[in-house]
């Protein structure tokens, strides 16, 4: 039995209008997805787009994207005024200072004052990135600008310093030639004085037993005796410490003469001497090795002229002191 009319006309609600739970319908899946299909994505294709979606979800940015993404989200925040909101109307910090006259540009009583910095925006904010300390990166520049002030220093020495360079190679090759030459007149000093003096009946200067003092000889060639006898001794002391290592113990004969001794070796050997003043100092010697070479060179040629008659250029000695034919005392002479 239904309500009463009366109820019916109260709520305002009719036999029509109530729900006939034996006519509901239900949707069915299949025009579900043509009415999907009608929109240009299939159900393949959605699952397929999700999925893509969702393993872009899952997956875990690399460093360089993190850094990548973070680097773009930080220059849109610079490129951003401060003095606009996120929405682009004025931020309440603008509104307060236009009602206190401000219109814009930079700030300050007089705009136009000379020699006064004005700013028109801002501090831009700097990003630091790197574990430095506060005033590392003005070291760096400070050092930065150094070394290119020493190199564009060293590049404009470098072209200075070419000629120093050639000067000094021809020096040092000259100063070379000029030792070898002192050298060979050297030589030729010591052996036509040790001619000479075997001549007048003189024993020369040699290395052995009958060795005489250093300071003996002259000046001139005393240095090329000196270290003649210096490697000499050097070279038997070498020697005779070898000897003394190899030697085995041997067997001492008392019946042996001195022709068997002499048969197996055994005989005494003649005891090497040096000249007795060789570990002595010598200033004399020091003062010419103190010369220039071409001094050196002057004096010896000097030497052998005056006392031998013998041009040290031509590699000729002649009859008396006039040296007829020798063009002169130089070198140039000789050219």
């Amino acid at each position: 039995m239904g309500p009463p009319p009366d109820l019916k006309l109260a709520t305002g609600q009719d036999e029509s209008d109530e729900d006939d739970y034996m006519k509901m319908t239900f949707d069915d899946p299949t025009t579900t997805s043509r009415s999907s299909t009608s929109k240009g994505e299939s159900s393949l294709q959605r699952r397929l787009r999700l999925q893509r979606e969702g393993e872009a979800r899952a997956r875990v940015k690399s460093k360089a994207e993190l850094a990548s993404e973070a680097e773009a989200a930080r220059e849109r925040a610079l490129r951003t005024s401060l003095l606009e909101a996120a929405n682009g109307k004025k931020s309440k910090g603008l509104a307060m200072m236009a009602k206190m006259g401000f219109k814009g540009g930079s700030l300050g009583k007089k705009a136009e004052d000379e020699g006064v910095e004005k700013r028109s925006e801002p501090i831009r904010i700097e990003i630091k990135d790197d574990r430095g300390g506060i005033g590392m990166e003005n070291e760096k520049k400070r050092k930065m600008a150094e070394m290119a002030a020493q190199a564009a220093e060293s590049a404009k020495k470098v072209k200075v310093d070419e000629m120093d360079y050639r000067d000094r190679v021809r020096r040092e090759r000259e100063v070379a030639r000029l030792e070898r030459q002192v050298h060979a007149a050297q030589k030729i000093a010591e052996k036509m004085d040790d001619e000479k003096a075997l001549a007048d009946g003189r024993e020369p200067l040699k290395a052995g037993i009958n060795s005489r003092p250093l300071k003996s000889v002259n000046v001139l060639w005393r240095g090329l005796v000196r270290a003649r006898e210096e490697a000499e001794r050097d070279r038997r002391m070498r020697k005779d410490l070898e000897a003394s290592l190899s030697r085995l113990p041997t067997y001492e004969d008392i019946d042996e003469d001195e022709d068997d001794k002499r048969a197996l070796g055994k005989e005494k050997k003649t005891v090497y001497e040096v000249a007795e003043d060789l570990d002595e100092e010598d200033t004399e010697l020091d003062d010419f090795s103190a010369l220039e070479p071409g001094e050196k060179l002057k004096r010896l040629i000097e030497h052998l002229r005056t006392a031998h008659h013998y041009c040290f250029w031509c590699k000729f000695t002649y009859p008396d002191d006039k040296m007829e034919g020798c063009p002169g005392f130089t070198e140039e002479d000789h050219d």
